[in-house]
C-alpha cells in the first residue's frame, strides 16, 4: 500500500479525471437520473479542485464545466494537445522562455493549431515566442503535462528537438516575460519538470541517440506524480 501523503498535484489530477468522466457521461446519456448523478460527481470534483488551490469557487467551477459539455462524440472529454520545441545553438545551449502568466521557465510550447502539422506548430511557437527560426529534427518526448506539473489543464505535450537556423532573441510581448539561451549547468529557476526532461533534452542536443521519452504507467495509477 502506498502511504505517501496526498499532494496538491494528486488532488488536481483526481479532480480533472472525475470532471472528465462526468462531462463525458453528460455528453452521451439521455437519462435524467444519470445526468443528476454526473452533476453530483462534478460537484465533488470541484470541491477537490478547490482543495488543491484553485482560485474559483466550487459552484462557479461546476457552471464552467457544464457550459463545455457537448453531445455524443463531441462531448467526449480528452486531454488537449500541446507542442514543444527543444532548440539548441552552436554552443550547446538550450532555448528557454519565461511564461508571462506564471513566471515559470520552460522550452517554447503552445497549443496545437488546426491546419498545422505538429512539427509546423513547433516552428511557429519558437518563432512567435522567441524570434528564433528553427528546423525540427526529431520527436524526442510525449509527456503528460498534468503529471509533470507543466500545467493545470490536462494535456499531452509532443516535444521536438530543433536546430536554430537564424534569428535573434525577441520575447513575445504578451506570452513571455523573458527568453534566453542556457547551458546545462546554468539553468534558470523555477524550471518546470526539469528533473524529468532536461537531461534527455541535452543528450539529444549533443547528438546522442535517444529514444522518445514518455511517462511510464504508475503503480498504482492514482497515487504518486512520477
Amino acid at each position: 500500500m502506498d502511504d505517501a501523503p496526498v499532494s496538491a498535484q494528486d488532488l488536481l489530477r483526481w479532480s480533472e479525471t472525475l470532471s472528465a468522466i462526468a462531462r463525458t457521461g453528460l455528453g452521451f446519456t439521455q437519462s435524467l437520473y444519470e445526468k443528476e448523478r454526473f452533476e453530483e460527481i462534478l460537484k465533488v470534483a470541484a470541491d477537490i479542485r478547490v482543495a488543491a488551490g484553485h482560485e474559483l469557487e466550487a459552484e462557479v467551477l461546476v457552471e464552467e464545466w457544464l457550459r463545455g459539455v457537448g453531445d455524443g462524440v463531441a462531448g467526449y472529454v480528452t486531454p488537449k494537445v500541446a507542442v514543444g520545441a527543444v532548440v539548441g545553438n552552436d554552443k550547446g545551449e538550450i532555448l528557454l522562455v519565461q511564461r508571462a502568466d506564471s513566471g515559470v521557465w520552460l522550452y517554447p510550447t503552445g497549443w496545437a493549431d488546426v491546419g498545422y502539422s505538429a512539427s509546423e506548430v513547433a516552428v511557429k511557437e519558437v518563432s512567435e515566442e522567441t524570434g528564433i527560426q528553427c528546423e525540427p529534427e526529431r520527436l524526442i518526448a510525449v509527456l503528460d503535462g498534468l503529471r509533470l506539473g507543466f500545467t493545470r489543464v490536462p494535456l499531452y505535450s509532443l516535444v521536438f528537438q530543433c536546430r536554430m537556423v537564424s534569428g535573434s532573441l525577441v520575447a513575445h510581448p504578451l506570452e513571455t516575460a523573458d527568453v534566453g539561451w542556457f547551458a546545462e549547468d546554468r539553468l534558470p529557476s523555477p524550471l518546470a519538470g526539469a528533473d524529468r526532461w532536461a537531461g534527455h533534452a541535452f543528450a539529444a542536443l549533443k547528438g546522442e541517440r535517444v529514444d522518445v521519452l514518455f511517462d511510464l504507467p504508475r503503480q498504482p495509477t492514482w497515487r504518486g506524480g512520477q
